[in-house]
């Protein structure tokens, strides 16, 4: 699982994904019943903590990195792994650097990754075990299989989450339109929206381990969520309190990073948007400025939706608004306005009759 993994872990773990060369070279080296040191990276931090070794500068092919695997010391690779640099090579990295592996092939390899800004691949010959380390981070390699089956998981998963964020969206956007909104309806959306991205930044993380054999995972991933980041947004700059300096990308960041535990407490998620959290007020009525729904009417330019909600203020007024008045606001004109007003109405009717149906 990558949530909020180290991003160089992850630039790490998509370098020796399976459909790469250097995957296949790894897999060959388990089928020889070997082991093996990798660095990626031949840099003069590198080079400086090198004792001994051979000097083999050629291009990397995983046969050849297999062959030299079978002899003892690290092998050192260029830091995109086109060309082996080095092979048989003794590592001497700070020995004061802390360490938590037991064996001293792993053991060394965290030590050059705590100390040097490298991916270290340690291959274990008892245990046929990939481990990658990048910088404090450690993660073990798994399976193709048992990976496929994680992720077909959290897609099923994913799929459910989303279902129901499509039906409080949907509820969201008939309250929207009778002007009954709740600070309660905002606070759940946007829950329901991090739960769903949070699900999906796990299956992305598959994907990520399972490189060419993760395509169809990633299609069905990229299906499912689009346009749940955009509508997180309208949503926030709809509702966020104005006359702050909390600016709707502060309000995203934090929900982000939010706990889980404190993501399941309505209040504490009304509160990023500095609304009223204590338990009477989440029943408040709030009235939306009009981003969302605009955002939902067909070839409306961004620029345009914000001159629409600075111009009228909400989307109460938005949708009251004559052609006439929606022509004056900068960017629109007469055609555009007369596709606002007529888009508003059809969602405004489709809204109604999926709530009451």
């Amino acid at each position: 699982m990558l949530i909020r993994r180290d991003a160089a872990l992850v630039e790490a773990l998509a370098a020796v994904a399976p459909g790469r060369p250097l995957r296949e070279g790894v897999d060959r080296i388990i089928l020889a019943n070997k082991g093996a040191l990798i660095v990626v990276g031949d840099s003069p931090e590198v080079l400086a903590i090198c004792s001994g070794g051979l000097l083999i500068d050629a291009e990397f092919t995983p046969q050849r990195l297999s062959e030299l695997a079978k002899m003892d010391g690290a092998i050192i690779l260029s830091a995109d792994a086109s060309r082996i640099a080095r092979a048989n090579v003794h590592l001497v990295p700070n020995p004061n650097v802390p360490t938590v592996e037991a064996g001293t092939r792993h053991r060394t390899a965290e030590r050059v990754a705590r100390s040097i800004d490298v991916p270290v691949i340690s291959v274990s010959e008892d245990l046929s075990i990939i481990a990658v380390y990048r910088h404090d981070h450690k993660h073990q390699l798994e399976e193709t299989p048992r990976l496929l089956a994680r992720a077909n998981q959290a897609l099923s998963t994913l799929e459910r989450y989303k279902n129901r964020l499509d039906a409080i969206s949907g509820s969201l956007s008939a309250l929207e339109v009778e002007d009954l909104v709740t600070v309660r309806d905002v606070a759940t959306v946007l829950q329901r929206a991090e739960m769903v991205r949070r699900i999906a930044e796990e299956v992305d993380g598959y994907t990520i381990e399972l490189g060419t054999d993760g395509r169809l995972v990633l299609l069905q991933l990229e299906e499912l969520m689009g346009g749940v980041e955009d509508d997180r947004r309208w949503v926030m700059l709809d509702y966020i309190n104005e006359g702050t300096k909390w600016t709707g990308d502060d309000a995203i960041a934090a929900l982000s990073a939010l706990e889980n535990e404190d993501l399941l407490e309505t209040s504490t998620t009304a509160g990023l948007l500095h609304l009223p959290t204590d338990s009477s007020a989440l029943d408040a009525h709030v009235s939306p400025r009009g981003y969302r729904l605009l955002a939902k009417v067909p070839r409306i330019p961004e620029t345009v939706v914000e001159h629409l909600v600075m111009h009228f203020g909400t989307l109460q007024k938005i949708m009251r608004a004559s052609v006439a008045e929606l022509d004056d606001v900068e960017g629109v004109g007469h055609i555009r306005a007369k596709a606002i007003k007529e888009g508003l109405a059809r969602l405004a009717e489709s809204s109604i009759l999926d709530r009451y149906s």
